[in-house]
Parts: structure tokens; sequence; C-alpha cells
């Protein structure tokens, strides 16, 4: 009882944390057309907020929000965003209008997230040893190519197909923390046990939510 109540408690530590940094990412953008955000799960639920924030990233002009205070109305604007989404090919899975609309906390977290990969993270380039400018998902597959290289049957091409079998997220905990998993130990024909030990790892012992 007492590690589930110390793993709720840093749970919701780190909630806390990303709530304040998302928030302020998003009025550093809002800033620029005069709007802020006070409290990110309540502030959002109206969809009004999420669609201007869009506008101010994309430059794109969406059809006015709806001005009502009913559930159907939030629920309105909530599609608007989500139909964004969708048409800037922007994956967001396991959520939709309610969610943001309930305040659900946790996936209005991820949906910030989502929005923050693809407006800021996406953006972002790099230059390697060899003055070769690269993007940041592209940095990132480069550095776990790296970390993992000489591993048995771990070759990662994406951040798809590559990692099914377990052996990538292990090789990486190996690398950096050899006495956590034994990667000899590993098959890749059996991958739910080995995505499962790698997971249980990084949550139990690195601190990393699944």
């Amino acid at each position: 009882r007492v590690a589930i109540t110390a793993g709720a408690v840093l749970q919701g530590e780190r909630e806390k944390v990303q709530k304040k940094t998302f928030t302020k990412w998003c009025n550093s953008h809002l800033a620029k057309v005069s709007l802020r955000i006070t409290d990110l799960y309540e502030d959002l639920r109206d969809g009004r907020l999420l669609l201007k924030l869009l506008e101010v990233l994309s430059g794109d002009k969406w059809a006015k929000p709806s001005r009502g205070t009913m559930r159907f109305h939030m629920l309105e604007n909530n599609e608007k965003v989500f139909s964004y989404l969708r048409h800037a090919k922007i994956k967001v899975e396991n959520m939709g209008p309610e969610d943001i609309v309930d305040g659900n906390q946790r996936l209005i977290l991820g949906l910030i997230w989502t929005i923050i990969l693809r407006f800021q993270i996406q953006d972002i380039t790099f230059e390697t040893e060899d003055d070769e400018k690269k993007s940041a998902k592209e940095a990132l597959l480069l550095w776990t190519q790296r970390r993992t290289k000489g591993y048995r049957n771990v070759n990662i091409r994406n951040f798809t197909t590559s990692w099914k079998d377990g052996l990538a997220f292990s090789a990486l905990i190996h690398k950096h923390r050899p006495d956590l998993i034994n990667f000899n130990e590993l098959d890749r024909d059996e991958p739910k046990k080995n995505l499962t030990k790698a997971f249980d790892v990084a949550e139990k012992q690195l601190g990393i939510p699944r």
C-alpha cells in the first residue's frame, strides 16, 4: 500500500509539473493575441482557447467558435479542434472532444504534448558532426541508433516497427543502466514479455510513466 501511495504521489507531482510547463508554453503563444490560460484543465473545456492556439501556431484561419456556454457548444468547438488535427495529419489516439469538455486531466496533457511535438519540436533542427542538418525527430532516431549499436537483433529504422519486439527499448535501458535488465536473456520471439519487462523497469526504476 505504501509503494502504491508513493507512486500515486509521484505521478501527481509529475502531472503538476507538466501542467505548469504546458500552461507556460501555451501562454507564450496566446500572448500574441492577448489571451491567457489560468487553469489548463478548466480554461480549455469550451474549446475556444484551443482553437485560437491552433490558429496562432498554424497561421490558418478557422470558422469562429461558438460563444455558447452549454455542453453541446463546447463539444462543437472541440470537434473543430479535432477536425483541424485530422486535417493537419496530427495523430491523436484514444481521446475526443468529450474528454476535453469533461476536463480529463491526463488526456488534456497528452493533447497539449502532441501539439507541442507537431508545432515546436518538429521545427527544431540540429547539426551533426558532419555539419548535416537534421530535424529533432531525425536526430532522436540517430541517437537511438548509436546508443543501441552492437546489440543483438536490434536494428532501429523508425519509431514504429523497429520497437515492436521490445528489444530496442530494452537495449536503451541496458545501455544506461545495465544493472536493471539482463539483455542476453531476452528472446525476440517473446515481444510481449520483453515490452512488459522494459516498461515495468522504466516505470518502477527510472520514474518514466507508461
